[in-house]
Parts: C-alpha cells; sequence; structure tokens
C-alpha cells in the first residue's frame, strides 16, 4: 500500500512540471509586438519634426541669408543630443543609482550609462516595448527641446557658441526636468501631470528662449513693430504640416501602448489644433483685415504645444477650450505684448512654446477627467479637484524659474568662453555664407 502511495505522489509531482513551467512563461514579460510596432512609427514621427519639420518651419521664417544656419542648427542638434543622451542622458533621467545621495535630488544615476545592463530582452514592464525603443523614444524628446529654442536666436547667433551651449544646456536644465517630471523626481512624484510635454519640452525651451533673446539682444535694425519677412512661406507651411503629422506620434506615443488612451490622445491633440488654427486666422481676419498663411501655421503650433501635457488626461470638451485658448493667449503674445516691450523673439518661441507650454500645464488641473485618466485618476477643477490646479501650477512656477536661471548662468559662461553673438559684419552679410560658406540659392 505504501509503495502505490509513493508511485501516486511521484506521479502527481512530475505531472506537476509543465504546469509549473507554464505558470512561469505566463508571469514573465512579454514582448508586445503591437505596442512596439507602434512607438517604433511614434519614433519616426517625433524624429520628423526636428528634421525636416521644424528646420522648414524656422529656416521659412527667416530671410533668405540665414535660411541655411537655420537648417545647420537643427539637423547638429540632432547628433549633438542623440551621442549625449546614449551615453549619459538616458541613464541620468531614467538609472536609480544616485538613489539615496545628494545628486539623487537632480539625476537617476549612471548606472545606464552607454546602456549599460540594457539588453535586447530588456522590456517596460506593463506595455511589453523594448527598453532600447523606450530611450529612443525619449531620445526625440530630447532632441526636439534645445531645438526649439533656436526660434529666438535665429539671424544673430555663433554656431560655435550654440555648439557649446547646447550641451551644457541639455545636461543641466533638459534632464534634470525630465527626471524630476518622468524619471520619479519630485515634480511626477507630487502628482503634477505631464503627458508629453508641457513643462519638460515648451515651457523649458520657452522661457530659455525668452532669456536668451533678451540677452543676445534685438538683431540690428529690428523694429517690433515691422516684422521681418519670410522668406519662403511655402517651406513654413509644409514644416508646420509636418509638425502637426509628427506631433501625433509625440502625444499618441506618450502613453507606450497601441490602446484606447492613444486613440484618445491622437483625437485631442487633432481637435485642440484644428481650434487653434481657426481660432487664429479669426482674430488675424479681425484685427489685420486679412487672414495669413503664417498666422495659420503659427495657431496650429499654439495649438498642437498647449494640448501635449494635457493629452492624456482630458476629453474633447477639454481639447476645444485648450485649443481656443492657446491660439487667444499666444495671439497676444505674439501681436501685442512682444511689440510693447519691444524685445527680439525672433520666431516667437517663447510667444508660442512657452506661452502655450503654461496654458496647457495650468488648463489640465482644469479640465483633467477620469472619463480619460481612468477611476481613481486625476480630476482638474470643472469636475470638482481643486488641489490639481494647484499641482499644475505650482510645477509651472518652479519650471519657469529653474529654466530662466540656469539658462542666464550658462549664456555668461558660455558668452565669456566663446562669444555668443555674431559681429555686425556678419550679421548684415549673412549667417550662411560667414558662417557656413554656403549660400541657400545659387
Amino acid at each position: 500500500m505504501k509503495t502505490i502511495f509513493k508511485y501516486l505522489i511521484s506521479l502527481f509531482a512530475l505531472s506537476a512540471i509543465p504546469m509549473l513551467a507554464s505558470a512561469q512563461e505566463i508571469a514573465a514579460p512579454a514582448l508586445d509586438a503591437g505596442n512596439t510596432a507602434w512607438i517604433i512609427m511614434a519614433s519616426v514621427l517625433v524624429l520628423m519634426m526636428t528634421i525636416p519639420g521644424l528646420a522648414l518651419f524656422y529656416g521659412g521664417l527667416v530671410r533668405q541669408k540665414n535660411l541655411l544656419s537655420i537648417i545647420m542648427q537643427c539637423f547638429v542638434t540632432v547628433g549633438v543630443v542623440t551621442l549625449i543622451w546614449f551615453s549619459v542622458g538616458y541613464s541620468l533621467v531614467f538609472a536609480d543609482g544616485f538613489q539615496d545621495t545628494k545628486a539623487g535630488f537632480f539625476f537617476g544615476g549612471l548606472d545606464k550609462a552607454f546602456m549599460s545592463g540594457v539588453t535586447l530582452d530588456s522590456l517596460i514592464d506593463g506595455v511589453g516595448i523594448p527598453e532600447i525603443l523606450f530611450a529612443v523614444f525619449q531620445c526625440m524628446f530630447a532632441i526636439i527641446t534645445p531645438a526649439l529654442i533656436i526660434g529666438a536666436l535665429a539671424e544673430r547667433i555663433k554656431f560655435s557658441g550654440y555648439l557649446l551651449f547646447l550641451p551644457l544646456w541639455c545636461l543641466l536644465v533638459y534632464i534634470p526636468m525630465a527626471y524630476w517630471v518622468w524619471g520619479g523626481g519630485w515634480i511626477g512624484e507630487m502628482g503634477a501631470i505631464d503627458f508629453a510635454g508641457g513643462t519638460v519640452v515648451h515651457i523649458n525651451a520657452g522661457i530659455s528662449a525668452l532669456v536668451m533673446c533678451l540677452m543676445l539682444g534685438k538683431r540690428e535694425g529690428y523694429k517690433s513693430h515691422r516684422p521681418v519677412t519670410p522668406n519662403n512661406i511655402p517651406f513654413v507651411f509644409i514644416g508646420a504640416a509636418m509638425l502637426w503629422l509628427g506631433w501625433i506620434g509625440f502625444n499618441a506615443g506618450s502613453g507606450l501602448a497601441a490602446d484606447g488612451l492613444a486613440a484618445n490622445a491622437f483625437l485631442v491633440t487633432h481637435l485642440a489644433t484644428a481650434a487653434a488654427v481657426i481660432t487664429w486666422v479669426v482674430i488675424d481676419w479681425i484685427r489685420n483685415k486679412r487672414p495669413t498663411t503664417v498666422g495659420a501655421c503659427t495657431g496650429a503650433v499654439a495649438g498642437l504645444v498647449a494640448i501635449t501635457p494635457a493629452a492624456g488626461t482630458v476629453g474633447v470638451l477639454g481639447a476645444f477650450v485648450i485649443g481656443i485658448a492657446s491660439a487667444m493667449v499666444c495671439f497676444f503674445m505674439v501681436a501685442v505684448v512682444k511689440e510693447k516691450l519691444g524685445y527680439d523673439d525672433s520666431l516667437d518661441a517663447f510667444g508660442v512654446h512657452g506661452m502655450g507650454g503654461i496654458v496647457g500645464s495650468i488648463l489640465v488641473g482644469v479640465f483633467a477627467t477620469q472619463a480619460v485618466s481612468g477611476e481613481g485618476g486625476v480630476q482638474g477643477a470643472l469636475y470638482g479637484d481643486w488641489n490639481q490646479l494647484g499641482v499644475q501650477t505650482v510645477a509651472t512656477i518652479f519650471s519657469i524659474i529653474f529654466s530662466a536661471v540656469m539658462t542666464f548662468i550658462l549664456f555668461k559662461i558660455v558668452d565669456k568662453l566663446v562669444g555668443m553673438r555674431v559681429s555686425a559684419r556678419v550679421e548684415e552679410e549673412g549667417l550662411d555664407i560667414y558662417e557656413h560658406g554656403e549660400a541657400a540659392y545659387n
């Protein structure tokens, strides 16, 4: 009898082995092919926003003699930031080696420097995409952020000065902000919502742009009531259209999954942009007696910027209001405030990206809804939670102060080392010839 009993126990144990193995396989994270394919596509779309989208948009707005300088600055930004990101940037934002140290307040760590420990099989929990791909996607955000600043410096900054300022700003301004918001830092832990870059990208770049343009000074002959005539408005349109298209990857990809949240982000991004375009055109028509192509394109960018932090938490109502509000505020800053105060924000990097980012970041605290964020998710003041509005305001104010102070310091350092502004003769003749030895049109 004992022999039979032992036999049955052994048989049961052997039969349980495949069941245990199967359970382990189920528990192990698995690659999600759908999510992976979508984030690959989203990464391509976000890269397209900088080259050629932003390069054409900004390049078309400047004078012909400075078109190539804009393209060169955008193009080189891609190379410089990519090298920084995959050497130390990704690790400083998303690693945790500095935890429990003083440096841990500003940075994550260096344990993933040069992608150390990140293998082909490393996956992001919950979405099943390769960590390598996540790093690539985040790299595209790191690229476009300093590229936006170029719009305030156009037609008067030394290429050498920009090349030195760029890595310093990326390391000491962008990376800490990204860590605080997305990498486990205090802003994210506070509960601030920045779905795709309202504080990290647009406020950060826009405020830095304002500081830079004030410190550089006005372009020679600049008059605030007489805007510089764009050299190629079709370039402006093509660039804006590419930005609109690429922003789908920027926002809808930020949930890291091909799901309902991505679909909603796509929807509200498109809605807010459409609302901003029409609002800007109407205001332009009423104030200046005719609607302009450049105005419509600028309105589109304003709407895209403002919906960015809110795309993961607002619905259709929020998208409409954010789009309309961003166009009204940004138009006022570009057409009224800049003219009254006389600062030379060449291509309105502050007026559109800085102010649009502020509008979107604050209005998250008004229009966020659990219909999008899910049960137990964030709600805005419109739905009874005024606390979120306070949190968004704190995050926004801190972002403004940090970006302004750090940019001021870095500008002073670089200006002392290599100089930031070209000579009057170079500015008069054009940066393309003097800085790069080329002409856009021969």
